[in-house]
């Protein structure tokens, strides 16, 4: 069971790695796609605070509407006090009751629109300025990743261009030792063309009588005997 357990623990493991190598080789298309939903997000932000703020004016209107209401039901009522029906005064005045009761409601749900637009707006100037800031710092990775990628190619090709130097000078080394041998050889070729040359002169010079001939066996033996007697 044990063993079961940390092979399971083990596939998840590569599952993992395998995930995070994906999400490294795609960072930088996460990162925009992270971008375009939070600007998104914003966006939706921005639509529900005019829906709010336009609630807002119309509860603004409505309790305007009310408070004109209630305040030409009082003259009713002053006019019916006036004329002595306490009856018809008192039916206003219930009126009047009713449309403060508006009032008051009405008066509440402006405030909590108010009071939610003015939190609204204030998280959309914080994200405004936090997406600002993320989007600089995406641009300033994208720039540095085209830089580094920019690197590696520059790097890549010198690593290249330094081992083709490398055969390059080796190819040349072989030419140059090939082109020293074969002057080498010329040089001794000279050299033997030119002692036989030299041997082919002697003797005919000799035979001309201009250069000494060698000593013969004869020539050896009467010094010999010169010496004798």
């Amino acid at each position: 069971m044990n063993i079961w357990s940390k092979m399971m623990t083990a596939l998840r493991g590569g599952v993992n790695e395998a995930g995070e190598a994906i999400v490294d080789t795609q960072a930088l298309r996460i990162l925009d796609q992270e971008v375009r939903e939070a600007a998104e997000d914003l966006k939706h932000s921005k639509d529900s605070l005019a829906d709010i703020m336009a609630r807002q004016k119309l509860a603004e209107k409505k309790c305007a509407d009310i408070h004109k209401q209630v305040e030409e039901h009082e003259g009713y009522a002053l006019k019916a006090l006036e004329k002595g029906d306490e009856s018809l005064a008192h039916e206003v005045a219930e009126k009047i009751a009713d449309l403060e009761n508006q009032l008051t409601q009405e008066s509440e749900a402006e405030q909590g629109y108010a009071t939610s637009a003015s939190n609204l707006r204030t998280a959309i100037k914080q994200t405004e300025q936090n997406l600002k800031r993320l989007k600089q710092q995406v641009d300033t990775v994208k720039a540095t990743e085209n830089v580094q990628r920019a690197q590696a190619a520059v790097a890549e090709r010198h690593s290249g261009s330094q081992s083709k130097m490398r055969t390059a000078m080796d190819s040349l080394e072989r030419i140059k030792e090939k082109q020293a041998l074969k002057s080498a050889q010329m040089k001794a070729a000279e050299e033997l063309a030119g002692e036989t040359t030299g041997s082919s002169l002697q003797a005919k010079l000799r035979e001309a009588g201009i250069a000494p001939a060698g000593k013969s066996a004869d020539d050896i033996l009467e010094r010999i005997k010169s010496k004798k007697s």
